[in-house]
């Protein structure tokens, strides 16, 4: 994503500490292991539950390592955010957080107050790279019915139904409840770290697993039924991307 990197804030965020809450929050204390599009996309994954994210910034410069900004839309969002989330455990590192010192450009750009900085290299993927990893996720996707998962879990017997934006997901036939989810109409780039985050955040979490030959799909087990029907109830319909909103139904053991 593109952007100029905010200043960082003061301490842990607040007037006490000289910078005001905004809708910018900064990220310090970051895996520095994690590839830049993976991070950008875990972070969207688990921010995204607090209120609706403009932006993510991360950058690949030895300065800017381990940190990243989250731009939400309002205030109310960042400052959830930033409670929620302080010392959360991401990829085995605990997160600091707190608000960024300046406005980022896109925030700018909306108020009105957006001064051009000077011109700059920017390293970005190149296009060409990044349509050719999208066609290939589609390839992969292409005649892979979720019928055939050879997992430890069986997917339920499945029928294809209509979702909104046109697109069609498998809906499963009558399954007993039990505590393990099937979660599905997940985004390609979906990594086990990114769900087990999200599912984590629920009593009896356990584990995440998904099959490499068949991105989209999921199970995520927890201690009990009723623990399962908890989670599944709270995360049903989240949208880990605007377009790839969850399908959760109990997995058939």
């Amino acid at each position: 994503m593109s952007g100029e990197a905010p200043a960082v804030g003061g301490g842990g965020g607040g007037e006490a500490n000289g910078t005001p809450p905004n809708v910018t929050i900064y990220i310090n204390n970051l895996n520095e292991k994690i590839k830049l599009e993976e991070l950008k996309k875990s972070l969207n994954a688990v921010f995204s539950q607090f209120g609706k994210i403009l932006d993510v910034l991360a950058f690949k410069t030895l300065k800017h390592k381990g940190q990243a900004w989250v731009i939400f839309e309002d205030v109310a969002s960042a400052t959830e955010a930033l409670k929620r989330m302080q010392d959360f455990p991401f990829y085995d590192k605990p997160m600091r957080i707190q608000y960024a010192k300046t406005k980022s450009d896109i925030i700018a750009k909306a108020d009105g107050t957006f001064v051009p900085r000077e011109k700059r290299k920017r390293v970005d993927e190149k296009p060409e790279k990044k349509q050719k990893r999208e066609q290939h996720h589609e390839a992969t996707q292409m005649g892979m019915g979720v019928n055939a998962y050879p997992g430890v879990y069986g997917a339920p017997q499945l029928t294809q139904l209509p979702i909104a934006g046109g697109q069609r997901v498998m809906m499963p036939e009558i399954i007993v409840p039990n505590n393990i989810l099937f979660v599905q109409n997940l985004p390609h780039e979906t990594t086990p770290m990114m769900l087990q985050m999200l599912f984590c955040q629920y009593p009896g979490f356990k584990e995440v697993r998904m099959v490499e030959a068949k991105p989209g799909i999921a199970f995520v087990e927890y201690g009990d039924e009723q623990q399962a029907a908890a989670a599944m109830t709270q995360l049903q319909g989240f949208k880990i991307t605007k377009e790839n909103q969850m399908v959760i139904t109990y997995a058939k053991k």
